[in-house]
């Protein structure tokens, strides 16, 4: 009876203080997180990198709306947060409203008395009470329950020599009490017995074991279709078996639309309509043989009806029909359009993959994805990289600017403005003259277009080519790349989001930069670029700086200066690309590097590269031969020839939409050589490579 009621008394803490322990464990994991993502949100800079022009501002992709902004934050993780601090809140109100205290055992309190009355005082204080609430007295149950766990315990404590004793001198009638622990949990969890116990039993088990196994179950079983990127398997496996290494970058859309994910996009009876005027629309960019119309207007129905779709809606897009489709197919256009760039960045992949036997990936058909990305976000048909007049790469890079047609390009073409490049070259203030008189274009739009020409990138490449250590570079040796592109802006920005209106998704620009051989169409290395993350850039080129100033065998100081000089240059706007590659057999090779850009028509660039393997000699000797720089031909000295003839190998692999050939033909080769040691820079922001011979 002694110890029944301190248990209880336990019991009631314990159940009272659940609510306290549920509040501490939530607010060691959300209030951290919480301020993390407030001091990233202040010390996150608040710069615009979207396009200012009108165009791109009319067309509501960047403007926020409330319904657009409840959409975005309508995140599973955003409202979980949400839910879980408002359960705190309620939390904090509950446990402050709570009346609960811990009642400490008082015998001269119960009997009404004070601390040290006498053993007659006692006695009459318990008969006064007994009177009350004694149960032949008072037939209450609640005063039962008092004069048993209460009075009758209160004045055995004060009676009892050995109990009074005790209470005097450790606070409780049964003497010293030991250290007494529970568990904050609620009062229902701790009185189970019977059906109710195993009714609670197969809850907690079902919450804390089952339901988390079926949410793995079904994770991991959507998961395994896809890959790291969120593509189906089906469509790597696909593209794998469909990537050729004579793949023209005009079929590669016959490949790109082969993905699992659009053969998923529903084909109703109600499309037909709708597809059959749109293929009118469209049919002069489907590449059909006029000799042989009616055949491949009927072999192009024949396809799968997905693949069908699939085209037309790329088409539209392409071509900007977009008034031609109806309610239903504008649902199915945004879908294909939002697969689009993580679909093609797969396609890259698999065509730049280690396949040869030389382990090289394939030129031609990298070239032809990125150009089918760059014309699906900026809305260019294929068809406009066609060299027409005296320019070898179309009207294309002209239909990304904004209000321009090709009616205005020919306009001004009549002003011997014929290429992408000479527009660029000209001054401010002479476009505007141009644009104005003989465009027609008003002020406002005359400023659109220098926003978006200032919002363009212009790329730089410097590549250096070694064996590390060593001397020359022989067969089998592993040979290190090193090269740092550069992109500038005119208005300063580094990493921006492309002038892209007519694409509906926000969409950032990749480079990638490969270096191939266009002769053989072989890529040597690849990577991609992006300027988007300027501290993961820092982390990236600090750390190969110092591996490889490191395996050289440089002192601390050395590295630490060449770590602080690479930081610099990615605060300017630069990127470290490093590779690795295992030196062919002996020969000179002619490479060619290419930073392609998956957003931007016309801002592409190519750096001719110069290497010479070396015989492999006996181990640790390395020929004997220092250094030489062969001097290339002077420009009396047939230079012109020799481009010519390196072009006419290059032209066997480039992409049929951009015949560069008057281009190249002005291409000024650099690269010093010097018993393999190679290195070249390229500036510029057109797809003209530019480099001049160095002596």
């Amino acid at each position: 009876m002694a110890s029944e009621k301190p248990q209880m008394a336990a019991k009631d803490e314990n159940s009272a203080l659940f609510p306290i322990f549920i509040l501490t464990i939530m607010a060691l994991a959300l209030v951290p997180y919480k301020m993390a993502k407030l001091f990233r949100a202040a010390s996150k800079k608040s710069k615009t990198i979207h396009c200012q022009c009108s165009v791109c501002s009319q067309s509501g992709k960047y403007h926020k709306s409330f319904f657009k902004r409840i959409s975005n934050f309508s995140t599973c993780s955003n409202l979980t947060l949400v839910l879980l601090w408002i359960i705190m809140v309620a939390l904090v109100y509950c446990i402050s409203h709570m009346n609960t205290e811990i009642k400490v055992f008082e015998p001269f309190s119960i009997l009404g008395l004070e601390p040290g009355a006498s053993d007659t005082e006692i006695k009459k204080a318990y008969r006064r009470l007994s009177i009350q609430y004694h149960p032949d007295k008072n037939p209450d149950p609640a005063a039962h329950k008092y004069f048993v766990d209460y009075i009758s315990k209160a004045y055995q404590a004060l009676t009892d020599p050995v109990s009074r004793e005790n209470f005097e001198k450790y606070g409780h009638p049964d003497g010293r009490q030991g250290l007494q622990m529970g568990v904050a949990l609620p009062q229902f969890l701790l009185n189970i017995d019977g059906a109710s116990g195993g009714l609670l039993l197969l809850g907690i088990d079902g919450v804390g074991i089952l339901l988390p196994l079926i949410v793995a179950v079904i994770y991991l079983s959507r998961s395994s279709r896809y890959t790291g990127n969120y593509v189906l398997h089906h469509t790597l496996s696909a593209y794998y078996y469909l990537m050729k290494p004579s793949l023209a970058p005009s079929k590669v859309m016959d490949v790109f639309i082969k993905a699992a994910e659009y053969m998923e996009i529903p084909v109703r009876r109600s499309d037909g309509e709708p597809l059959q005027k749109l293929f009118l629309l469209v049919r002069s960019e489907l590449n059909l043989d006029p000799k042989n119309i009616r055949q491949e207007q009927a072999k192009f129905w024949k396809q799968h009806p997905c693949l069908v779709k699939t085209e037309l809606l790329i088409q539209a897009q392409l071509t900007r029909e977009l008034a031609a489709l109806s309610p239903a197919l504008q649902s199915d256009f945004k879908r294909v359009l939002e697969l689009a760039p993580r679909l093609l960045e797969e396609l890259m992949k698999m065509a730049i993959l280690p396949r040869s036997p030389r382990g090289y990936g394939w030129l031609r058909p990298a070239i032809g994805v990125v150009e089918l990305s760059q014309s699906i976000i900026q809305a260019v048909p294929l068809g406009a990289r066609k060299g027409v007049g005296g320019s070898g790469e179309g009207i294309a890079p002209f239909l990304q600017l904004p209000r321009f047609s090709e009616t205005v390009v020919n306009k001004i073409a009549w002003k011997k403005v014929r290429t992408f490049q000479e527009f660029l070259d000209m001054r401010m203030q002479e476009r505007a003259e141009l644009l104005t008189q003989v465009a027609g274009f008003s002020t406002n739009e005359t400023q659109d277009v220098e926003m978006v020409l200032e919002m363009m990138p212009s790329i730089e490449i410097d590549i250096n080519i070694e064996t590390e250590g060593e001397e020359g570079i022989q067969e089998g040796d592993i040979v290190t790349m090193q090269a740092w592109v550069t992109l500038k802006r005119g208005n300063g920005l580094v990493g921006a989001l492309p002038h892209a209106p007519r694409f509906p998704f926000h969409t950032e620009e990749n480079f990638w930069l490969l270096l191939g051989d266009s002769a053989t169409n072989d890529v040597w290395l690849s990577q991609k670029v992006s300027f988007v993350d300027e501290a993961a850039a820092k982390i990236a080129a600090s750390k190969a700086i110092q591996e490889s100033k490191e395996g050289a065998g440089a002192s601390l100081q050395e590295i630490n200066t060449a770590v602080k000089e690479a930081i610099g240059k990615v605060k300017n706007g630069s990127r470290l690309v490093m590779g690795k590659f295992q030196a062919p057999a002996e020969g000179n090779y002619n490479l060619t590097s290419y930073c392609l850009c998956d957003s931007w028509i016309g801002c592409d660039r190519r750096a001719n590269i110069k290497v010479k393997i070396l015989k492999r000699s006996r181990a640790g000797i390395r020929s004997g031969l220092r250094p030489v720089v062969e001097d290339g031909p002077s420009m009396d000295d047939g230079i012109e020839e020799e481009e010519v003839d390196e072009q006419d190998e290059y032209d066997d692999y480039e992409s049929e939409y951009s015949e560069d050939e008057d281009d190249t033909k002005d291409v000024k080769r650099n690269g010093t050589m010097a018993n393999g040691i190679s290195h070249s820079k390229a500036k510029g922001s057109s797809s003209e490579g530019s480099s001049n011979e160095e002596e």
